[in-house]
């Protein structure tokens, strides 16, 4: 059985130079020399056809390759099997209330739980299962050893870097390298035992199918498939998802609850219906809702991060740290000098740090460059469509008598307008920090990943907050008043509409948020199956998964990795946290589209990738710093929000001063246009100022309540939640002591007391100790 392939393709008529052909082939069979010497089984397959001919290179490791490298790189042995823990809240707590558990499954070969140490070959018959060599290694750790192998083999001069296949897919020698799935993913037509089925078909029959989407994810048959990494992606966001359940129900509350108060609303029955809907966000809950969601956020994070150290300590991967990493292929390709690494003694190529650190400044001064220029041209872009729209949907409205209606109508038009060039602008920008980072030269994957995210997050957060941002803060601050208008470039300064900037806000979020969505998720649903009917339409065989050429092509890590991270995820956690007290039905949008997320990104992995090289991680990442930055500034964004944008304030200063019932409300909000800008003695606007267009007392006791406001929410929610950080440890106690008592029973199964493994009996999986 093979453990993976590499992949090439020979044309007869290639528009590369001959001496490039030959290079590349003298590449290739050195380094396939090299993979033999070093204990490689290598097996040659090849298709032929007019235009092409297809050669593959099957790879699989012997056992004594497998055990010389899987103590090289620390690989987890077993020492005695053990139950499986059971890590689901929810289904703990229904069995003790003797409940039937919708959600829960059997699963077919779920994968035993060990305890567990660093292999050693010394050690050999401590582990169990050793004396059968076949399944002794599990198909994931047999793949990240030849991975290894493929990873350091020279090919070419070691002094110029000439190593790993990483650069060789660079150069071009070769085409694809990738491990197999495990067979087919559709399930046999005749009736067969579950137990039967392999791994690939256990995933698709009871994870990756839409009528699984209630039950609970197979996580440790994800990890034992995919690996840490990928199984930790869908943990997350199956975490994720059952979070935003308690959310999305209060924010459906909040919602219902604001529009029965538009009944019995004192201000709502003297204005007009644009003035109502106002109301429907407008009012007292979405206040409670802004302080629930803060601290519904930072909860969240602190069992989230409880729950990845569960995860980590159950899967060995609580101490992982990544060894000292290789140069990228690129970096190799292009660094100007070679000289020895501090660390591992070894020549490699180098970039002066100066010089980095001077492409990185230029890097970020053209970030800030183009989020100004680009998106101040996009706007004005926008701007332009605006104005047609509004134009055509007012001369509409006219026609029809509906004139009432054209501002809110304009308002979702242009929105739609806007999310459109969202969408344009993410492209253009992702584009950008791609080329930024490949320019900026970073040494190691890890290093080029996390500025590559960095970037890309920036743009985006830019890209779908500031239209948000804009309305919130700055839409109808500075319109001066009659007689003295505002203007920016000899153009007056856009104000709100009748209901106010909350309802426009709203209106953004709803289309910005929820269209997004529904336009990825169908992208991710439809492109494959076009794909399959383009090429049935033409004739052509559809390529396996394992071929050269599957469909979609996007399959490597690196290709996988900003998707497997999905920013989109991170960007609707700031939609449900930052701008929740304008749209408190948010959460529930979200979870509506991540039940769908899980299965679409299921079937993709199943069904229509590669299969991606397993990887080892303990988290995810940089990610969760940024989800942590996104819940603290979503609690002075909620502040400020509920402070300037929205009439809570505005009333409550009202009833206490006036009017309990908040009769005269309305009229206590309008000012009195000066008499030089009209002789009507009844044209009024929105604001707090006398006739002279001074502000009023009531304005400064206005703008001191809300400032005060801002500092007592603050503080109060801050205070909150670092009492909540203060009483949920990041590790379960009961976890702490599992560590300590695996380490110790690590000691002693590699000591050489033949007898000490026999003394301790209990304990659970370890972490490396």
């Amino acid at each position: 059985e093979s453990d993976f392939v590499l992949v090439w393709e020979v044309k007869p008529r290639n528009s590369r130079s001959e001496r490039r052909k030959a290079q590349l082939a003298q590449w290739r069979n050195k380094f396939t020399q090299n993979l033999q010497n070093a204990g490689i089984l290598l097996e040659k397959e090849e298709t032929a056809s007019e235009k092409k001919t297809i050669h593959y290179l099957n790879l699989s490791a012997p056992w004594d390759v497998l055990v010389y490298y899987a103590e090289e790189l620390i690989l987890r042995a077993p020492l005695q099997a053990q139950p499986n823990p059971n890590f689901n809240t929810s289904d703990r707590i229904l069995r003790k209330l003797y409940i039937p558990n919708l959600m829960a499954e059997s699963l077919p070969n779920r994968p035993l739980d060990y305890y567990t140490c660093a292999f050693r070959k010394s050690k050999m018959e401590k582990f169990l299962g050793c004396e059968n060599h076949d399944t002794y290694f599990t198909n994931t750790q047999r793949q990240r050893i030849v991975y290894e192998l493929l990873a350091r083999t020279v090919y070419g001069k070691r002094k110029r870097a000439e190593v790993g296949v990483a650069r060789l897919l660079n150069e071009g020698a070769y085409t694809a390298a990738f491990p197999l799935h495990e067979g087919p993913f559709e399930l046999p037509e005749y009736e067969v035992h579950p137990d039967e089925l392999n791994q690939r078909q256990v995933l698709f029959r009871y994870w990756a199918r839409w009528s699984k989407w209630y039950k609970y994810q197979p996580l440790d048959h994800i990890r034992e498939y995919f690996g840490e990494k990928i199984a930790l992606y869908f943990a997350w966001l199956g975490f994720y998802t059952a979070w935003l359940l308690p959310a999305a129900v209060v924010g459906a509350f909040v919602f219902v609850s604001g529009l029965m108060s538009m009944g019995t609303n004192t201000p709502a029955h003297v204005v007009c219906m644009c003035w109502q809907v106002g109301y429907l966000f407008d009012h007292p809950g979405t206040v409670f809702f802004s302080v629930f969601m803060s601290f519904w956020a930072v909860t969240f994070l602190e069992y989230w991060k409880r729950k990845m150290a569960t995860l980590a300590h159950h899967w060995d991967c609580m101490d992982f740290q990544e060894e000292e990493e290789r140069p990228r292929p690129e970096f190799a390709a292009m660094a100007p000098s070679i000289e020895y690494n501090p660390v591992t003694g070894v020549k490699e190529p180098y970039f002066p740090e100066r010089a980095r650190l001077s492409r990185m400044l230029t890097g970020s001064m053209v970030i800030i460059i183009m989020l100004g220029v680009i998106h101040h041209l996009g706007y004005i872009s926008l701007g332009f469509l605006c104005v047609c729209v509004c134009v055509c949907v007012c001369v509409h409205a006219c026609v029809v008598f509906f004139f009432p209606q054209a501002g809110n109508i304009a308002n979702i038009s242009s929105s739609m307008v806007n999310l459109a060039l969202i969408l344009l602008m993410g492209q253009v920008y992702t584009a950008l920090a791609l080329q930024l980072t490949k320019w900026e030269m970073h040494r190691t994957q890890t290093q080029y990943e996390d500025a590559f995210t960095f970037k890309v997050f920036v743009f985006q957060f830019v890209n779908f907050y500031s239209s948000p941002f804009y309305v919130a803060f700055f839409k109808g601050r500075f319109v001066g008043y009659p007689g003295h208008y505002g203007t920016l470039l000899g153009m007056r300064n856009e104000e709100c509409g009748p209901g106010g900037c909350l309802i426009e806000l709203a209106e953004q979020l709803f289309i910005i948020m929820v269209g997004k969505q529904l336009i990825s998720n169908v992208q991710e649903f439809v492109i494959p199956y076009s794909i399959c009917i383009q090429r049935l339409c033409y004739g052509k065989k559809i390529p396996p998964v394992n071929s050269p050429h599957p469909y979609p092509s996007t399959s490597s890590v690196e290709l996988l990795t900003y998707d497997l991270l999905h920013s989109s995820t991170v960007l609707q956690f700031g939609f449900i946290t930052i701008f929740v007290a304008a749209f408190p039905l948010a959460p529930l949008f979200a979870l509506l589209n991540n039940w769908a997320e899980v299965r679409l990104d299921a079937h993709k992995f199943v069904c229509e990738y590669r299969r991606p090289v397993a990887e080892r991680a303990q988290n995810i990442g940089v990610w969760f710093n940024i989800l942590e930055a996104l819940s603290h500034l979503s609690v002075i964004v909620n502040a400020f929000l509920i402070a300037f944008t929205s009439d809570f304030l505005p009333r409550l200063l009202y009833q206490y001063k006036f009017d309990n019932d908040l009769n005269g409300y309305v009229n206590f909000t309008l000012a009195y246009a000066p008499p030089s800008y009209t002789s009507h003695p009844m044209c009024r606007y929105k604001a707090f100022r006398d006739n002279n267009g001074n502000y009023t007392l009531i304005y400064w006791e206005l703008l001191a309540v809300r400032l005060g406001f801002i500092i007592a929410f603050e503080h109060v929610v801050f205070i909150v939640l670092r009492a909540i950080d203060w009483m949920v440890p990041d590790v379960p106690e009961s976890l702490g002591l599992k560590v300590k008592r695996e380490r110790y029973l690590a000691k002693q199964a590699l000591a050489d007391n033949q007898e000490a493994l026999l003394v301790s009996h209990r304990g659970s999986a370890s972490s490396q100790g």
